[in-house]
């Protein structure tokens, strides 16, 4: 008979062999999303929204698809910072072993992460950055968020159709800022309108008196803004109030940034009335919008506002489950980036759907007015432009 020591021994040795096989084997049912975003300095709000967004879709949906734990693990920028998000993304590749990257909260940050979702075959998800052609900058990227070449001709066109003939414009000065100006001068043109000049602001600055000086001198009948939210949007709107632009017959539109959710009890009734495009408003009306704004607020409180950035990180992760949904399970970049081109969604602000050669995403946008529903300020929709029918 075997000595009773030996055989606790051979039992722990066996033991020990059988966890250390074990281990792996659970390690690799974990797929890992390196979240880079804003988590702090003046754009705190985006990697805020975004995080909620994230925990929003995990809350309703669980933590495993298609037999894996998903993971999120975040990373902040600290604001617009092209080689810090580089940096990060790096470590996240080669240290943190993610299968996925996505957030982004600036176009500069996106694009100079591309090269490495490129190198590294590992899908890349964006879930704010909005500049023009952004896709185009790596095979591995899809988004999930908007682009300017499609919120902004809506706008346009809605002034030029109710009576605007002469425009001016104020964009914040980095790429998305371009693209608007490009795109809104283009469309509004072509509607029949004039665009009498356009200024680039700096994209942290809180002192627009000069700039909007030089638009009431100009006179037009409308002015059309991008500037982004943080402290930014409500400095611009009570400027614009403060320099009598619309006792002057000057009409505010621009893009849903001006309006974020996020800072619009900040904007007051500077806000009311003015108009602006975006494809997501905390009050639009559908049941999964509902269920969403439910989801969200218990994530981070009642009083609290979803903006689009916490829907596109929601609807991003819910591309990654379906994604991993239609590969089974396997996580390398070319079968998911497979699964995701083409992908179809619902989504808290509507039917959105991945343009399989683009990579980008295509949705309806809507005309809101800033107003209030219930008491609370809101940006409430009332005119859509259907994807693809611009």
């Amino acid at each position: 008979m075997k000595n009773p020591s030996y055989l606790f021994r051979l039992k722990c040795a066996l033991l020990a062999g059988l966890v250390a096989c074990v281990l792996p084997a659970f390690a690799q049912e974990t797929v890992k999303v390196g979240m880079i975003a804003e988590m702090s300095g003046p754009f705190a709000e985006f990697g805020r929204q975004m995080e909620a967004g994230v925990k929003a879709y995990q809350a309703q949906y669980g933590d495993v698809v298609a037999g894996k734990r998903v993971e999120v693990v975040f990373r902040d920028t600290g604001g617009p910072n092209p080689d810090v998000a580089k940096r990060l993304a790096q470590e996240l590749v080669v240290r943190d072993k993610v299968q996925v990257l996505a957030g982004f909260g600036f176009t500069p940050n996106a694009m100079a992460v591309a090269p490495v979702a490129t190198q590294a075959k590992v899908p890349m998800v964006v879930m704010n950055a909005a500049g023009a052609g952004l896709t185009g900058k790596s095979p591995y990227m899809v988004r999930t968020s908007f682009t300017y070449s499609d919120v902004v001709p809506p706008i346009a066109k809605w002034a030029a159709k109710n009576g605007a003939k002469k425009a001016y414009l104020i964009v914040a000065d980095y790429a998305p800022g371009h693209d608007a100006e490009k795109i809104f001068t283009r469309a509004f043109e072509a509607a029949g309108g004039e665009v009498l000049g356009a200024v680039r602001t700096p994209i942290v600055t809180t002192n627009f008196g000069p700039y909007l000086q030089r638009v009431k001198d100009a006179k037009p009948d409308v002015l059309f803004a991008f500037v982004n939210g943080g402290d930014v949007a409500p400095a611009f709107f009570k400027e614009f109030r403060a320099k009598k632009l619309a006792e002057a017959g000057i009409k505010l539109i621009g893009t849903g940034d001006i309006v974020d959710e996020a800072v619009m009890n900040a904007i007051g009734e500077y806000g009311m009335g003015v108009e602006t495009v975006y494809p997501y408003s905390m009050h639009h009306d559908s049941a999964l919008n509902k269920q969403y704004v439910q989801a969200f607020r218990k994530i981070l409180g009642k009083g609290e506002r979803p903006t689009i950035m916490s829907v596109a990180a929601y609807d991003g992760m819910a591309a990654i489950y379906a994604a991993l949904k239609k590969t089974g399970g396997k996580t390398d970049g070319d079968s998911l980036m497979g699964a995701l081109k083409g992908l179809e969604i619902e989504s808290p602000r509507g039917h959105i759907r991945i343009d399989p050669v683009t990579r980008d995403i295509v949705q309806d946008e809507y005309i809101r007015r800033f107003g209030k529903v219930d008491g609370e300020y809101a940006n409430i929709e009332f005119k859509t432009y259907k994807a693809g029918g611009r």
